[in-house]
């Protein structure tokens, strides 16, 4: 069997801050193979940009800290073991990120051609320099495959003088400059409006699949995740409690939570307003023993309350897993 591109292994988190610790990332566990395009979704506070800043290894490590056992497998090789050196290579050449907010990913002092140019420069440090007309051709044909109109203008603009939704082509054409294997894209439609949303996931998954290589998709808007991954994970308060291929995730979700999640999507079949989820995430200070989604869940078990529950294979199809008690062998399976 092939091994995956991406592998995270009980992935463990802790923030130290003035009341004690943080127990944000709770044993994270799922993969992305190669070139497979998979979804991450949740309530916001989950830990989902938590866990993708983990992987570029962004996180300030003062107030953070990997509990030992946690592994980030890239290619086989552990990111959370490598020096500097060798996470900045891989950052370079290998994983990118596109982050949520287009206006505080871009230097606000440089024009957006400096930019560009720079990270030109910092990609093809290690094979040769680039002369500056090839630097210049590079950048404008980057700014064209996102649809940027007059890329010449916008390699002399400064990202004030640019739309929200521009920033963000901006922001994925400098993610793509490279001939990477792993796009991470986090939120990238936030603030942005419905129909500059819809362009920017559009542009996303014709790039995405023009490239052949995988993303991990964090977002909210579940509709654009169910058209663009091809596999799904659900995470509530630190952990993946269920992960399977995205049209069994909409069509028929297992864990609890992952049904409460899939119900507030709005339906336009006039079947009346989608429910919120009641209750909140818990507080990460003091986090609820066993099942972290127990307070907020109908079918809760006494052993919920006391034992978190590993992955279990559904029965009727064992390439889904799901975290929950209730499909432990011999038990009642949600929905069923």
């Amino acid at each position: 069997m092939k091994k995956p591109l991406l592998e995270i292994k009980d992935l463990s988190l802790h923030f130290k801050v003035f009341g004690g610790l943080l127990k944000v990332l709770d044993g994270v566990n799922f993969t992305v193979g190669d070139k497979e395009k998979v979804g991450l979704v949740g309530e916001t506070g989950c830990g989902k940009t938590t866990t993708m800043k983990a992987i570029m290894r962004l996180l300030d490590m003062s107030p953070a800290r990997i509990i030992t056992g946690s592994k980030i497998l890239f290619k086989g090789r552990d990111i959370l073991e490598m020096n500097e050196a060798k996470v900045k290579e891989i950052r370079r050449k290998e994983i990118s990120m596109i982050f949520q907010d287009s206006t505080a990913a871009l230097n606000p002092v440089f024009t957006i051609g400096s930019q560009i140019k720079n990270i030109l420069h910092y990609y093809e440090v290690m094979k040769r320099k680039l002369t500056k007309v090839e630097i210049k051709a590079r950048a404008i044909e980057a700014l064209r495959k996102v649809a940027l109109p007059d890329p010449e203008r916008i390699l002399e603009s400064y990202p004030i003088q640019l739309s929200g939704g521009m920033r963000q082509r901006v922001n994925i054409a400098m993610a793509l400059l490279s001939n990477l294997d792993l796009l991470i894209a986090d939120e990238p439609g936030t603030s942005l409006d419905v129909t500059i949303q819809d362009q920017i996931f559009r542009l996303l998954d014709d790039l995405i699949n023009e490239k052949r290589i995988s993303i991990i998709l964090i977002s909210h808007a579940l509709g654009r995740v169910k058209n663009i991954t091809d596999r799904t994970c659900v995470m509530y308060a630190g952990s993946i409690v269920e992960v399977a291929n995205t049209a069994e995730i909409f069509t028929n979700p297992l864990h609890p939570y992952s049904q409460a999640l899939i119900a507030t999507i709005p339906k336009l079949t006039g079947e009346g307003m989608s429910q919120g989820i009641p209750g909140h995430i818990p507080g990460y200070l003091n986090p609820p023993q066993g099942c972290r989604f127990h307070p907020r869940c109908n079918y809760t078990m006494p052993i919920c309350k006391v034992e978190k529950p590993p992955f279990f294979k559904d029965k009727d199809n064992e390439t889904r897993q799901v975290a929950c008690w209730l499909f432990k062998e011999g038990g009642d399976q949600v929905g069923k």
